[in-house]
């Protein structure tokens, strides 16, 4: 398997990667995310086969599909590594609970920083440790966070050898719980730098940053955010086992309706579809920073300022620049990297945005890709927290609640409809109170974590001190 950038064109096959170079690269040279040369199609016979497995053998047999360049016992031995009860709380893994008919809520947040970056993180971790013992090297993590990134980066890395991590995060605009989680690591191996902007800044000093070839050479800059292909790859899994658990047969379909907001998580329902999973919808669910709806409702990409990018109660989801929604574009357009390149790269930066709504393409999207979508307000969100708890006795967050308000206005007869729960309420637990009059539930471990001493540097959202700061930390 080779991978290519979304902004190549089909003459050039100079930059055909293999997948651990691209593992530690992140971002491509020309400012493109890789995807595979070809998404491996999977026939009824393998999700027969497939279908009893566990989590981590399930994972092993699709991450196989993608990687040919670790001998099959070492990656069947960091997926048993990975994916364990010890580490995530269930032998399932990301267990499917019922909440009517028709309704499931698939559970992704039960790994050590109850989120479902976890899921991929835990693994990217155990694969930056392993390629790097086998180069010898080192690799310094730059990352940025709307909240859960952050802290499943920092929980999967800390004490790794020859891993440091840079996480950025946008100051005062995280719960206070996530904050806690990410600024009482003291590990020497965790940089947390908060800047005063929001997460879209963030983003983009990322992307500044790894797009600076001599300085990403020099100081060995790789990413953890999804833009990092490895992390979108590891979240594959967990469509297929939602549809395993939800169906009885392969001639059956399912819908997921998926939290979103930088594209990455619902981004990897495309790609499972795209290999041949049977799902019917993928289903967007936005905030009020409702960019993806827009797009998937009248085919204009409009990325907003940091000043009209809102401050919500499902934080982790307040975007305005979807960095995954390239692979997409990508695909859409029959995988023409320059088309792509002038829509992301020239178009963008001129005017802000871009209209697909006249292509053809676009106008089969729907029918060809699956997705429709949809946005929910804090008023929703509170509406829909309160009627999951007094109907059925479950506790949902924030972002799960957006999940599950869209799915309720695409739900359809006879195909079971998978919200994908993105966390839990503690992470959350002001919008939780104030929707129930009470306190979500706390694991024991995080007893008392916003109490505990901080380790964070404010700085200003400048590519330039970003730099410096990073380039005085690696010696």
């Amino acid at each position: 398997m080779r991978y290519l950038s979304t902004r190549a064109t089909s003459t050039d096959t100079t930059e055909r990667k293999r997948f651990c170079e691209i593992l530690l690269e992140g971002l491509a040279p020309d400012g493109g995310l890789y995807l595979p040369e070809h998404y491996p199609q999977i026939d009824a016979a393998t999700l027969t086969r497939w279908r009893g497995l566990s989590y981590a053998d399930l994972a092993f047999e699709i991450l196989s599909l993608y990687i040919d360049d670790i001998p099959p016992t070492d990656l069947k031995a960091i997926c048993a590594k990975t994916y364990t009860e010890a580490v995530f709380g269930t032998q399932e893994i990301v267990p499917l609970r019922k909440l009517e008919d028709g309704l499931y809520l698939e559970a992704l947040s039960n790994g050590p920083t109850l989120a479902f970056k976890d899921l991929a993180m835990q693994l990217l971790g155990n694969l930056f440790e392993y390629e790097l013992a086998r180069r010898g090297e080192e690799l310094n993590i730059l990352g940025a966070t709307s909240g859960d990134t952050g802290s499943a980066a920092e929980y999967a890395m800390r004490g790794k050898k020859g891993v440091r991590v840079f996480m950025i995060s946008p100051n005062g605009r995280m719960s206070p719980f996530q904050q806690a989680q990410m600024f009482s690591l003291q590990d020497e191996n965790i940089h947390n730098i908060a800047i005063d902007g929001v997460f879209d800044d963030c983003q983009d000093i990322v992307k500044a940053v790894s797009n600076d070839l001599d300085f990403k050479r020099q100081y060995k800059i790789g990413t953890v955010n999804s833009i990092n292909w490895a992390r979108l790859m590891a979240q594959v899994v967990y469509y297929f086992s939602g549809y395993f658990q939800a169906t009885k047969s392969n001639t059956e379909k399912v819908s997921f309706s998926v939290p979103s907001g930088n594209f990455g998580n619902v981004c990897a329902g495309h790609v499972a579809r795209s290999m041949g999973l049977p799902i019917d919808k993928l289903v967007v669910a936005t905030n009020e920073n409702d960019v993806l709806d827009e797009f998937f409702r009248t085919g204009v990409y409009r990325v907003r300022s940091s000043a009209d990018t809102h401050e919500t109660s499902s934080p982790s989801m307040d975007i305005s620049k979807a960095s995954n929604f390239e692979r997409f574009v990508f695909d859409l357009l029959g995988r023409d990297g320059a088309k792509t390149k002038a829509l992301f790269y020239d178009q963008l930066a001129s005017q802000g945005s871009f209209d697909l709504s006249a292509d053809a393409a676009f106008k089969s999207a729907a029918q060809r890709y699956g997705f429709v979508s949809g946005k929910s307000t804090h008023a929703d969100r509170l509406a829909t927290i309160r009627d999951t708890w007094q109907r059925f006795g479950s506790m949902i967050d924030t972002h799960t609640a957006d999940g599950v308000k869209v799915a309720r206005e695409q739900i359809q007869a006879g195909v079971p409809m998978i919200v994908l729960e993105t966390a839990l309420p503690i992470k959350f637990a002001a919008t939780i109170e104030e929707a129930l009059g009470r306190s979500p539930d706390r694991p024991a471990r995080f007893e008392g974590i916003e109490a505990l001493p901080k380790r964070v540097r404010l700085l200003p959202a400048d590519v330039a001190v970003i730099k410096r700061y990073i380039a005085d930390h690696v010696q």
